[in-house]
């Protein structure tokens, strides 16, 4: 009978030099398991509460002192000599122990650093590696196949007289013979792409937020042709498709029921047709927020009118079981952003891919922008055996190595192949 003998909790920084809470787990087995909370940079309101300490002289008021207080005064008392049989079970613990709907007592993040560190442990001390413990505890056969990763390759914003609603234009490539083969392609892609930018404009393109090129117009359209003219100069424009990460919630005005759109305001009803004629002009393989995280009868419309796109929602399901079941019942979307740490433990995180898996939805796993080193997403999104993900662009380095992740796990698993999205293209 496997115990947890410390339970530690200390101040790290993201890869955007934010502070985030890191917890350590060690069992009386000797067996250590660590986990960090990501945050986003668009952040949905049904998220689970980032605890910070609002003290404008440390970090600019971004510290996490109060979260690690949490871990240290009142989680680790209730975890230390707890049983360790299924971290599943003592995420409940957590989630009772806080006792509000968003985790802001003790902070959602302080819980899911220590429900990653729970599943680490765990994981540790079974000997086997974090994706197949997951797919154990779900009864799962071990992983055959990874998913195909997808790159962020020019970003939203606004940039002097360019203001560019859609958050990210990626490219998914989905009919790489190999992972290895999708990496490279997509790698080689971005690098393209910087230098076809740089030579239309004159200048070395510019780095957004995200760490993808600063999107060169305000008019999608225009960007997804710039994208297109450079897939073909790579040539990999026979293994390439195309998404979007529109992230309308933060360009929606609910008084006007409106969205900003190059220069404009557009209703939902418009913003779908729009979307609908990008999705037959180009190879779009997913569309993710087209709109407001609350627009469950826009959701609606958008899955019944674009049919040559998976519509997937992510502020609109924050990786919470309960708006899924919504979403399912109202035939809302397609698929959702699998992101645990909106939710705030593993163990919901599970449910709500279980619920998805038993109803037909895909669950697409993603990092944050505010990312770290070793994301047990990844983990996530090899034992669940999701067909794609989301993997940034890559420039960063917990960006690259959630792609080393990829690499390495191919090797590791017997017959690896790499999954079947071109089943899933509706385009």
């Amino acid at each position: 009978m496997m115990r947890i003998a410390s339970v530690i909790a200390r101040q790290l920084l993201d890869c955007k030099a934010r502070p985030l809470v890191e917890v350590e787990i060690t069992t009386d087995t000797g067996h250590v398991g660590r986990g960090a909370s990501p945050t986003g940079t668009s952040v949905g309101v049904h998220e689970a509460f980032v605890l910070r300490d609002a003290d404008r002289a440390e970090y600019d008021g971004l510290s996490v002192h109060r979260a690690i207080s949490a871990v240290t005064d009142e989680i680790a008392p209730v975890l230390v000599g707890a049983e360790l049989d299924d971290p599943r079970s003592l995420d409940r613990v957590l989630i009772e122990l806080d006792g509000t709907p968003d985790k802001h007592r003790l902070g959602g993040n302080a819980i899911y650093s220590t429900s990653v560190a729970l599943l680490r442990a765990a994981s540790a001390a079974a000997g086997m590696p974090t994706y197949t413990y997951v797919g154990t505890l779900l009864g799962l056969a071990p992983p055959t196949t990874v998913p195909v990763p997808s790159f962020n390759m020019i970003n939203g914003g606004r940039y002097g007289d360019i203001f560019q609603t859609f958050n990210e234009f990626l490219v998914v490539p989905y009919r790489a013979a190999s992972i290895q083969a999708a990496v490279e392609k997509g790698v080689s892609l971005f690098g393209v792409l910087g230098e076809m930018l740089a030579e239309r404009y004159g200048r070395a393109p510019l780095v957004a937020s995200s760490y993808g090129y600063v999107a060169p117009s305000s008019d999608p359209r225009v960007v997804l042709q710039i994208l297109t003219e450079a897939v073909e100069r790579a040539g990999c424009a026979d293994v390439m498709a195309f998404a979007l990460d529109c992230a309308s919630s933060e360009v929606y005005d609910e008084a006007s029921q409106t969205y900003a759109f190059d220069g404009e305001r557009l209703s939902a009803n418009a913003l779908i047709d729009y979307v609908r004629g990008l999705s037959e002009e180009f190879p779009m393989l997913f569309v993710e927020d087209l709109l407001d995280g609350d627009d469950w009868d826009g959701f609606a419309d958008a899955v019944r009118g674009i049919d040559r796109s998976i519509i997937l929602g992510d502020d609109l399901i924050v990786t919470n079981r309960d708006r899924l079941e919504l979403a399912v019942k109202t035939s809302a979307v397609d698929g959702f952003i699998l992101k645990p740490n909106q939710v705030g433990t593993i163990a919901e995180a599970l449910d709500c891919w279980e619920y998805a898996s038993h109803n037909g939805i895909l669950a697409i796993p993603s990092g944050r922008s505010g990312g770290v080193i070793d994301d047990v997403v990844m983990d996530l999104a090899v034992g669940l055996g999701a067909p794609f993900q989301k993997n940034g662009a890559p420039r960063s380095g917990e960006r690259i190595e959630k792609l080393n992740f990829l690499l390495r796990a191919a090797e590791r698993i017997p017959s690896c192949a790499l999954a079947d999205v071109p089943a899933l293209a509706r385009f």
